[in-house]
């Protein structure tokens, strides 16, 4: 499985800069003043770099952006890239620099001559974030990763830093490869097999199987999966980092391992894409390894409905009437609005069992946010303000797209069955708002709570800023920050 590049902390040493190294990256100020690393590499390659940063080429680019020099002479290194720099610099800058390095890396050996720069932490989360390729169907001859040395001024001090950039990166990273791995291989018992792994780092993990969830109740969730071979799952991963009188924050992810839309058949057309229909309990999962990785001072639940939507002789199907856990009746109108169903069932067992302070839920739940906010936003849906900017905050500062969308009792219409409490769909209009009013259903009155849909983020066609095409692991570096801004005590 993929994990993060090995990064090597050296000291300033002029003397690296003649190591034998595939790639060197430097950083050249906006004013062009050399400092002493590029004063050694200028005369190092016989004045290559002032021509070269006095080009047309390199005036044009912006800060962040990179121009490569082949083959330099005098140094071991094949290529020199030249990053633009600015004593200006914003975080998103350091950023974009890190992930253009990055996808000019190509698995070599680099080093990186930070030296004092300014947001090296952003500049390497980025750079890590982008060395990402899952290649565990592929066959290549050669599957070696450089590993990347960063030169720094004081390298002990970026030692903390690098601690919890690395937990962060393994949580995008577990998020990624779950998210890209093919149904065949990550049913539901495999899923639940590798989220067992997690125990190792000192989260409780507790599997709930098919007997127990008819136990409690759960047959929203149960009906989802009653049409695959491969039995349905309750996983509860449980971090405690502080107090035992401290109430958890609760993630509740959906986790529909493949989706064919059950008896509601899905076009053939894309179906193949429906591998990444558990990218919510993906990110729960992802971000619950980054938490236990840096030792997160706070206390978390991540819980995950793990099904999977066949057609069969066993499937559910439209019209059926199932109740809830909570005790509410469903008319199921279309059988691939299963999502919900799960949700439903996972989220009155969380605020049951853990009164916790404040529950987010993540699914791959609509197409429907797709048409209003593209690929570039997950439509986060919220009953308390508070909570909402708060994640909207983190958000942000991640650089993760999302956009609050409405939920209001208006739209309760449409989820009125002739037959039952309510049905599972509302209908073409409005199709992201009827589903989150739907979950809403099974939040308790003034629980604060946040629903992000994330259909249109969590798996893309091309490449996203962090990521090359294929999942992107969004959401697991909002939620650690919403995490350690909120939710942490005794830092």
């Amino acid at each position: 499985m993929k994990t993060s590049v090995d990064v090597i902390l050296k000291e300033y040493d002029l003397a690296l800069l003649e190591k034998e190294y595939e790639r060197i990256s430097i950083f050249v100020d906006d004013s062009k003043k050399l400092d002493s690393i590029c004063s050694r590499i200028n005369k190092l390659t016989e004045g290559s770099l002032a021509r070269a940063i006095s080009s047309k080429e390199f005036e044009t680019k912006s800060c962040g952006d990179v121009l490569t020099l082949s083959f330099p002479s005098a140094l071991q290194a094949k290529y020199l890239d030249l990053v633009k720099w600015s004593k200006s610099i914003q975080p998103n800058d350091a950023r974009k620099a890190g992930v253009n390095l990055a996808k000019k890396s190509n698995n070599s050996k680099i080093l990186v001559c930070a030296f004092a720069q300014k947001f090296s932490d952003e500049l390497m989360k980025s750079y890590l974030l982008r060395r990402y390729e899952f290649s565990n169907y592929k066959t290549i001859e050669n599957e070696s990763v450089g590993s990347v040395t960063l030169m720094l001024k004081n390298p002990k001090d970026f030692k903390k830093p690098l601690f919890e950039i690395k937990a962060i990166v393994d949580g995008v990273f577990l998020t990624r490869n779950l998210v890209n791995e093919p149904a065949n291989i990550l049913n539901t018992v495999e899923f639940s097999d590798r989220l067992k792994e997690l125990s190792k780092l000192g989260i409780e993990v507790e599997i709930l199987e098919e007997k127990k969830l008819a136990e409690l109740g759960m047959n929203a969730l149960l009906g989802v999966g009653q049409g695959s071979a491969n039995p349905s799952k309750v996983v509860v991963m449980s971090w405690k980092g502080s107090s035992k009188k401290k109430k958890p924050l609760v993630l509740v992810g959906k986790g529909v391992v493949f989706d064919t839309g059950g008896i509601s058949l899905k076009p053939a057309g894309g179906m193949e894409d429906m591998t990444m229909d558990m990218g919510g309990a993906a990110v729960v999962a992802g971000t619950m390894l980054s938490l236990a990785k840096r030792k997160a001072k706070a206390n978390v639940v991540g819980l995950v409905g793990l099904v999977e939507n066949m057609p069969s002789s066993t499937a559910q199907r439209p019209g059926d009437i199932v109740r809830s856990m909570k005790g509410d009746t469903i008319e199921v109108i279309n059988t691939d609005a299963e999502g919900r169903l799960v949700l439903g069932d996972v989220l009155w067992y969380a605020q049951e069992k853990y009164k916790p302070t404040n529950i987010i839920d993540l699914a791959t739940l609509t197409g429907a946010i797709i048409v209003s906010l593209g690929y570039e936003n997950a439509g986060v849906f919220s009953n308390n303000d508070e909570f909402c900017n708060s994640f909207l905050k983190a958000a942000s500062q991640e650089n993760e797209g999302a956009w609050r969308m409405p939920i209001s009792s208006v739209y309760d219409k449409k989820l009125k069955s002739r037959l039952a409490d309510m049905k599972n769909v509302g209908g073409r209009d409005a199709g992201a708002i009827t589903a989150a009013q739907f979950i809403q259903r099974f939040i308790k009155k003034d629980m604060p709570w946040i629903h992000l849909d994330i259909a249109g983020v969590a798996h893309t066609k091309s490449e996203s800023t962090y990521a090359p095409a294929g999942a992107t692991g969004w959401g697991v570096m909002s939620l650690n920050r919403l995490v350690s801004e909120k939710f942490e005590h005794n830092k």
